[in-house]
């Protein structure tokens, strides 16, 4: 990072590089903005930014996968505006960091991703958490401020009406455990996983294009749901008080909560069952996870649905679902340790003959939060 970091601006004195990992959900998928429960992994996929000072006034940023650099005048963070491409995660948390009443010095960042855009392991909050961490330098911030501002950097400046999900587990992610995260009450437990068993990405290698506007209705919908029942978020609904509002609710608003309320219910009951080891357990609430998307809360493709039907049919697979957004990215597969180099191979093969495209593998070990690289 170093070495590359001087290719691009030039010798420097004071090369510090930063980390924030990506993120796989096991479950509890479209809950987070219903301040509801989720049980995400950090990954080894992480985002890098190598920064140093400048004299120069300005805050230059380089992206080594776009190839682009962009910059802008320190004293006019605060009134940055929207780009409207991968530059505006950077931008966005540095004014968000200004408006907080943090210093920005002028400096370069160079940015080195191994997170796949588009693929539901959120690339875009590895880069927001790192970003933030960099322009920090040695100023410090209490995490869960900083995972706040991450996420409002996000809904405000990029205009993604996310949930705190991605930045909090890229900040608070563990070797080891998954986090089961109270998205209202932004608290989390360690979840620690059975020896065992072995959690796999598998990338449709497409992203369709309705998914970011698809995202913003749910968002809508659930809302509407919530409004319906009478309770502040979905959070605080349950089966039966939906089952109560069924009539004068819309069948599409009904569906979305329905899913949303069950969600929240399979996260506590996959942390119970891999507490006890039970794969098993875990493995068919994956599916139930993943038929709910699919049918109730229509995030789903025909790529994702065929890759979890094509994970079932193989031997030591225990069950598998779509993780992210929807309509496209990953699924997340649990299988018997050991498994992973035949399950890559069959998924491969039958990936590739349905839809003339090979799909990336990723082998998905829980990982530590985001951090200096000293």
């Amino acid at each position: 990072m170093r070495q590359a970091f001087e290719s691009r601006f030039g010798a420097r004195q004071g090369i510090r590089v930063f980390r924030a990992p990506g993120r796989v959900n096991l479950i509890g998928e479209h809950t987070d903005y219903n301040l509801g429960f989720v049980l995400p992994i950090a990954l080894e996929l992480a985002c890098l930014v190598a920064r140093a000072p400048s004299t120069d006034g300005m805050l230059r940023v380089y992206s080594e996968e776009t190839a682009e650099e962009r910059c802008w005048a320190v004293e006019q963070i605060a009134a940055l505006t929207p780009s409207h491409d991968w530059s505006d995660y950077v931008a966005g948390v540095a004014r968000e960091l200004v408006r907080a009443g943090y210093r920005i010095e002028p400096q370069a960042l160079f940015i080195r991703s191994s997170v796949p855009v588009g693929g539901g392991l959120s690339s875009s909050a590895a880069l927001l958490v790192s970003s933030a961490l960099a322009l920090l330098a040695d100023q410090s911030i209490v995490r869960l401020a900083l995972a706040q501002l991450c996420q409002r950097a996000e809904v405000e400046f990029v205009g993604l009406p996310c949930g705190i999900m991605d930045p909090y587990v890229s900040i608070f992610g563990r070797e080891h455990t998954a986090l089961e995260i109270d998205c209202r009450s932004l608290r989390h437990v360690a979840v620690p996983l059975p020896d065992g068993i072995q959690i796999v990405a598998v990338n449709t290698m497409v992203k369709h294009a309705l998914g970011e506007s698809a995202y913003r209705q749910r968002v809508e919908e659930c809302a509407a749901a919530a409004a319906a029942i009478g309770v502040a978020s979905l959070r605080n609904a349950n089966a039966r008080s939906l089952e109560q509002c069924a009539a004068r609710m819309d069948g599409v608003v009904f569906r979305r909560a329905r899913h949303v309320i069950s969600e929240n219910w399979r996260v506590q009951e996959f942390s119970a069952a891999s507490r006890a080891g039970d794969a098993a357990a875990m493995g068919r609430l994956l599916v139930e996870s993943h038929r709910s998307l699919q049918h109730q809360y229509e995030v789903s493709c025909e790529e994702l649905d065929f890759l979890v039907d094509a994970a079932l049919a193989i031997e030591g697979v225990y069950g598998a679902r779509m993780t992210g957004g929807g309509f496209g990215g990953c699924t997340v597969n649990l299988m018997r340790r050991g498994s992973s180099e035949n399950f890559a191979a069959e998924i491969c093969k039958a990936y590739h003959e349905r839809f003339g495209v090979t799909p990336r593998i990723y082998n998905c070990r829980p990982a530590a939060g985001a951090g200096e690289i000293s």
